[in-house]
């Protein structure tokens, strides 16, 4: 079991992934992150962002022993890589209502802010493989995110009052 936080400017008690974004790292998902401080951030970016709502950080705690158990698809990138990179930039890229991958949980590094810049520049073949991973890797206190993209997967997460 281990406990996971998502920053937000509201509340999160039910996950609704409908109203997820297209475009992000894993895909059209619901994320969260182990590291406590890291969730608070995005918090505070997101009451910046949109001007209203205060700091909240939502906590779960997920049974992946379970989900692994109940046959879920769960794909993990242990570091930054060449197959991570391309699986964030090609999931950026995805603004269709179906998703590019059928997992229903993706673990991995979490991306620098500056993602969508980069990945023009690697498009446009400005810029190598190579160069657009050592651009994107976050560079604060090294994280991980977890993407949950389907609703069975929703039910390994319990959250915590």
């Amino acid at each position: 079991m281990i406990r996971l936080h998502h920053g937000s400017n509201v509340s999160i008690c039910t996950i609704d992934l409908s109203l997820s974004k297209k475009g992000k790292d894993f895909g059209q998902g619901f994320y969260l992150n182990p590291n406590f401080h890291q969730a608070l951030e995005m918090a505070e970016f997101k009451v910046d962002i949109f001007g209203e709502g205060s700091p909240l950080v939502s906590s779960f705690d997920f049974d992946e022993e379970s989900a692994l158990e109940a046959g879920l698809s769960i794909k993990v990138f242990d570091d930054y890589s060449e197959e991570w990179a391309q699986f964030v930039v090609d999931n950026r890229n995805n603004n269709s209502d179906s998703p590019i991958h059928d997992f229903d949980i993706v673990i991995g590094p979490i991306a620098d802010d500056k993602v969508g810049f980069q990945i023009r520049k690697y498009i446009e073949n400005e810029i190598t493989i190579d160069k657009l991973i050592e651009r994107i890797k976050y560079y604060g206190d090294k994280s991980t995110q977890y993407f949950f993209g389907t609703e069975k997967s929703l039910n390994y997460l319990r959250n915590v009052l």
